[in-house]
């Protein structure tokens, strides 16, 4: 009893750190699943062996496997983890007592280290696992004094032994290959956060001058033409004026699908500020960016849609300019920026190819 409550001071602190990790608890159940199986394994394998209180020692753990899954599927994680705790130690200590310690019973408690580090703040884990390596060494000092107490045959200790180290083995590698997997996609996710608008799902202005001197390092290197388009939406102010901000969002959002579904495999598109866009046109001259941008206006001139029963009909200016061999990226879309200032005091609904210098 003291244990249990030993156990739930030191692993509550877990349970609240790692309230908000679905993943964790989804591991968790995952573990508690698979402790449960390799049981009833052990339950069949010790009674072959001769050894029913070992037998039925894993009817118990099996359900305190279940009434552990049962928890944390309603969320009590806390007295979870404590009859998780409880099971693995107060298992590997009887099975260590009862048949010897080369049965290999204790490597199932150097399960919980990554458990610990991945869940407690790092002071509460080094604690932790002091605790687990005091009671790891006097058990096996224990073992030194004491003879098993139901001991079998050598043979049998053999096949204990190496079923108990495939079992581990498998959990450990099952465990690596989770916390490999959660950490990848953690970056993947930060990755994503860093590099794209959270509205329209473009790349962000930083990004998109990431891969625009990236494309410039490379002209720089060989002979290659860049160019760029900066896209407005003609009148944006008046759609959040009259139906509201959350309707300039889609708008926002649906002009975004329309313009990626027009560009070109190798071209890059990306939210420049407010509702103005940016293209990034490799390996594309002049003349040949401006009918890719002829086609993106033509796009979204055509494109009737409604949106919270508004009938709505957008209209792009789009300004172009190439990149010149030496000259900065700030200068080069300063041009685009130009030719597009231009289209809209010619009309608006149009696109523009700066050439002159500023």
């Amino acid at each position: 009893m003291a244990q249990g409550r030993k156990n739930e001071t030191v692993l509550a602190p877990m349970a609240r750190r790692t309230h908000s990790r679905p993943q964790f608890w989804q591991l968790a159940r995952r573990c508690c699943q698979l402790a449960a199986s390799v049981d009833v394994a052990f339950f069949f394998l010790f009674h072959l062996l001769g050894s029913p209180i070992l037998a039925w020692i894993n009817i118990a753990s099996v359900s305190l496997y279940l009434a552990a899954f049962h928890l944390l599927n309603t969320r009590n994680n806390g007295l979870a983890i404590a009859l998780i705790w409880t099971e693995v130690i107060v298992h590997a200590a009887l099975g260590t007592l009862l048949i010897g310690w080369d049965s290999g019973f204790h490597y199932f408690l150097l399960m919980f280290i990554p458990a610990l580090f991945a869940g407690m703040t790092t002071t509460r884990a080094w604690i932790a696992v002091a605790g687990l390596w005091a009671f790891y060494v006097s058990l096996y000092a224990m073992m030194w004094f004491v003879e098993p107490l139901q001991p079998i045959s050598s043979n049998a200790l053999l096949g204990v032994f190496l079923f108990n180290l495939t079992v581990v083995f498998c959990m450990f590698s099952y465990l690596s290959l989770f916390y490999v997997n959660t950490v990848s996609s953690a970056q993947r996710k930060l990755q994503f956060m860093a590099t794209t608008d959270p509205l329209t799902r473009l790349f962000n202005r930083r990004h998109m001058i990431e891969l625009a001197e990236k494309e410039i390092a490379r002209c720089e290197r060989h002979p290659l033409q860049i160019t760029f388009l900066l896209l407005d939406i003609d009148h944006f102010k008046q759609f959040n004026d009259r139906y509201g901000h959350d309707v300039g969002d889609r708008v926002l959002q649906r002009m975004s699908a329309l313009l990626t579904s027009v560009l070109r495999t190798q071209d890059s598109l990306g939210r420049w500020g407010g509702e103005e866009f940016l293209a990034l046109l490799p390996d594309t001259d002049g003349e040949q960016a401006l009918l890719i941008a002829e086609r993106m206006r033509a796009t979204v001139e055509q494109d009737q849609w409604e949106c919270e029963g508004f009938a709505l009909s957008v209209t792009l200016s789009i300004g172009v300019s190439e990149y010149r061999p030496g000259e900065d990226l700030s200068l080069a879309i300063a041009r685009a920026d130009r030719a597009l200032y231009q289209g809209k005091e010619a009309g608006r609904n149009r696109v523009e190819l700066e050439l002159a210098e500023l």
